[in-house]
């Protein structure tokens, strides 16, 4: 649908690519440095039969903000900002545009955490549910499924389920979580969408012109 409306809107084939690399990679930048924070400083643990042990998870965790750190140079000092890929040129960000990357996605994975941490009641420190979503987002990666259906719920009955919070409590918030941050969005932006589409062809236009 994106690809479909860039393309009514007059951009290149070049442009959209751009545009999605640049999506795709705000959000994993920001998944991968929380992601190296939780686990480099422990802020979760996963179940035994899982095979990962606590230094393990460390170690990587620590790999995450090596990633991040090495990224954020390259966007500083690299003196190569172009690169082709399969046809397609890949533009290296300025620190600025990285650093808003960052922003912009930690911001989108935090906000994510807090709409869980709030439907389970505040019975789960703050970190530990920013901890299981992202371990339940990379599985969910992993396996294929749209949205980590049944993946998300796995995950979070797997690490928090059994103490203090029973598995319906948790299925009910991760259901209301589901309404709140993607259904809600997604029927705000099916209307705009179609707003956008009685619109392409003026604004292709305009944006010809221009």
């Amino acid at each position: 649908m994106r690809y479909r409306l860039y393309s009514r809107l007059g951009l290149s084939n070049s442009a959209i690519t751009r545009i999605f690399s640049l999506s795709l990679a705000t959000n994993w930048l920001g998944y991968i440095l929380l992601a190296g924070v939780v686990c480099a400083f422990g802020v979760i643990q996963l179940p035994a039969k899982w095979g990962i042990g606590v230094l393990a998870l460390r170690l990587t965790g620590f790999g995450l903000l090596l990633c991040i750190a090495a990224y954020l140079w390259l966007c500083a000092f690299a003196k190569r900002r172009r690169w082709s890929v399969k046809g397609q040129t890949l533009v290296l960000p300025s620190l600025p545009m990285a650093g808003a990357q960052l922003v912009a996605s930690c911001v989108n994975w935090l906000a994510m955490a807090a709409i869980i941490f709030i439907l389970l009641n505040y019975r789960v420190d703050f970190p530990l549910v920013l901890g299981v979503l992202l371990v339940s987002s990379i599985a969910g990666v992993i396996v294929h499924i749209p949205a980590g259906i049944g993946v998300l719920e796995g995950v979070f009955v797997a690490m928090l389920g059994g103490g203090h919070l029973s598995h319906g409590s948790i299925i009910a918030a991760l259901l209301a979580y589901r309404a709140i941050y993607f259904i809600a969005p997604l029927l705000l932006a099916i209307m705009l969408y179609l707003w956008l589409e009685g619109r392409a062809k003026t604004l292709r236009e305009k944006n010809l012109r221009q």
